[in-house]
């Protein structure tokens, strides 16, 4: 009876921290949407970016999927086609999706019709999470978390493509105007520190929420390496350019210089040269080039030729986690409300390894020893995935403070840039 009651007073005490983080969740997304005009909700301007609709309507479809549909009893769908309108890439649900290429055709549902979708399955939601009964709970609460931290990526998604729609306009248009900019400066130099290696453990732990991919933990040995305090910069990475790095076939990997020639890159995405002068499209419109912040919207590709250039290499994800590990999650983050990388400043130790940018690493994504992927559709959540992308780490200033984690394991393809991609260096000890 005392196991009980304590297992009651946990679900408790777990049913108020969620009906008080699950509607905080989901009015943020409102918020950054706050700023955009109605034309802007369906914008689709290239294949990886979705329009702001879509995402907004694709994670309450989420909830409904996973969540209400199965846990809820007597629930009520709000629109019998929106399982296949709005499900991104869940094989396995048995509906089907639409063409991811394709959602920014999708003139109707009208917006209008998106916000009260979300506000129907927001007020089923509350009514699951208030009388959950206690043998679904567990579900309940799994999924939920998953479900939250699944809307909190979408809220980094939506922030990166909204730029990356905008950029696309000539008339460059700002998101918000009255966002803060950094005192262009200079770049404090870059201070290298020694890590011994040896044998370590990466990965989560069993308490606290982490995705599938962050898990088992398990070890892995390191030589002795060395890391750079801080990313590259803006002023660094232009040296790069103005030495040639773009025209030099012997930095690159080869489907990197493939992908050099094929799309003309001569710059990060969003930079622009006018009569010899730098300047990159921001979220609050174009901005002169600030050589102290840390590059962003890089490719794996870029990264690594960098790295080549400089005589250094990128981290491991195993290298990186280690000096992460037991750190406090500090830096800029989409709370503080810059939604742009700041420079890093003159604190000692390693700086930014959590905001401001993702870091590339020299890690593919596959899975850890020992690693199973869920059954059902959920389990298609990552492990599908861990093929031909490279692994990132820390998060950006487009991610929530509370989102991540030293184990958090982001991926993407490497000639993607429209994230706030970034790097810092490596280099091996002997």
């Amino acid at each position: 009876m005392r196991e009980t009651a304590s297992s009651r007073d946990s679900m408790d005490i777990e049913r108020a921290r969620l009906a008080e983080r699950y509607p905080r969740v989901r009015q943020f997304s409102e918020q950054l949407c706050e700023p955009l005009e109605i034309e802007d909700y369906g914008l689709q301007t290239v294949v990886e970016a979705s329009p702001p609709k879509w995402h907004l309507a694709h994670v309450s479809w989420f909830y409904e999927t996973f969540l209400l549909r199965p846990l809820l009893s007597g629930y009520q769908v709000f629109h019998p086609r929106f399982e296949y309108l709005f499900n991104s890439y869940y094989e396995q649900t048995g509906t089907g999706f639409w063409p991811r290429p394709e959602r920014g055709l999708l003139s109707r549902p009208r917006v209008a019709e998106v916000y009260d979708y979300r506000h129907h399955v927001d007020a089923a939601m509350t009514c699951l999470i208030a009388e959950c009964p206690e043998r679904d709970w567990p579900t309940l609460a799994s999924r939920l978390e998953i479900g939250l931290n699944h809307e909190q990526q979408h809220q980094e998604l939506l922030i990166t493509d909204i730029k990356r729609h905008f950029a696309h306009n000539p008339l460059r248009p700002a998101y918000r105007a009255d966002l803060p900019m950094s005192p262009i400066g200079d770049p404090e130099p870059i201070v290298w520190q020694s890590h011994a290696g040896g044998l370590t453990q990466i990965g989560a732990v069993a308490d606290g929420f982490h995705f599938d991919n962050e898990s088992p933990r398990h070890r892995v040995f390191l030589e002795p390496f060395a890391l750079a305090d801080r990313p590259v910069t803006n002023g660094e990475f232009l040296a790069f350019i103005q030495d040639g790095g773009y025209g030099n076939s012997a930095l690159w990997l080869s489907d990197g210089w493939a992908e050099v020639r094929k799309n003309g890159w001569r710059a990060p995405l969003y930079w622009e040269e006018r009569d010899g002068e730098w300047s990159l499209m921001t979220l609050a419109g174009m901005r002169p080039l600030n050589p102290a912040e840390s590059v962003c919207h890089v490719s794996y590709y870029e990264a690594d030729a960098y790295a080549t250039w400089a005589g250094k290499r990128l981290p491991t994800e195993a290298e990186w986690e280690q000096v992460a590990a037991g750190r406090p999650i500090e830096g800029h983050f989409v709370d503080d409300g810059w939604l742009h990388p700041r420079p890093a400043g003159r604190a000692a130790g390693p700086k930014q390894l959590f905001g401001d940018v993702w870091e590339w690493t020299g890690s593919a994504y596959l899975p850890y020893p020992g690693y199973r992927a869920a059954a059902g559709a959920l389990g298609e959540y990552n492990g599908k995935f861990m093929c031909n992308q490279m692994v990132m780490r820390g998060g950006s200033c487009a991610t929530s403070r509370d989102h991540v984690r030293a184990t958090y394991r982001n991926f993407f393809y490497p000639n993607e840039r429209w994230q706030f991609k970034g790097f810092r260096l490596a280099e091996t000890l002997s």
